[in-house]
């Protein structure tokens, strides 16, 4: 996309808040509670518990604040609502075979929400590049590492 917008799936927004949640509601209290009291045990240059904790709030307020960032950017497309479903869009769950038939389905989802291991790959990925407007019967060539691949689209479902 454009910009700083970051398509995400409602589920995938709820997921970034449900982190959001649990790193400042409830980890980030406990790590600040060990921290007040490892400093109240003395010399903190020695006191493991005094370092760490300053070193995990400094590594959840980062995390915090890349959240905070990513929701804020954060445009929530609910897949179901595409009007074009003819088409591969944002949310699409297409089935691809290559040129010795072997099957792959893929869901177009948002960055933040990809996992490869899942069949879900990040709207920016290559491979949603080349897929994106893609109609069943459409081939497309995927630029990728090892060189260009070419997928057939079978199917598109949006769920």
């Amino acid at each position: 996309m454009q910009g700083k917008t970051n398509p995400i799936t409602p589920q995938g927004y709820a997921a970034l808040k449900a982190r959001y949640d649990h790193l400042l509601g409830k980890e980030r209290p406990e790590i600040v509670e060990i921290v007040s009291w490892a400093a109240g045990n003395g010399d903190r240059s020695e006191n493991g518990d005094y370092l760490y904790g300053r070193k995990r709030m400094r590594e959840i307020d980062r995390e915090l604040g890349h959240l905070s960032r990513r929701m804020k950017a954060a445009r929530v497309i609910t897949p179901a609502e595409q009007p074009d479903k003819s088409r591969a869009f944002f949310g699409a769950t297409v089935t691809l075979a290559d040129e010795d038939d072997n099957e792959k389905v893929v869901t177009l989802v948002g960055d933040d929400e990809q996992e490869a291991s899942a069949g879900r790959i990040g709207w920016s990925s290559p491979m949603a590049r080349a897929l994106k407007g893609a109609a069943v019967g459409d081939l497309r060539v995927v630029r990728l590492p090892g060189g260009d691949k070419e997928w057939e689209v079978m199917a598109i479902d949006y769920a």
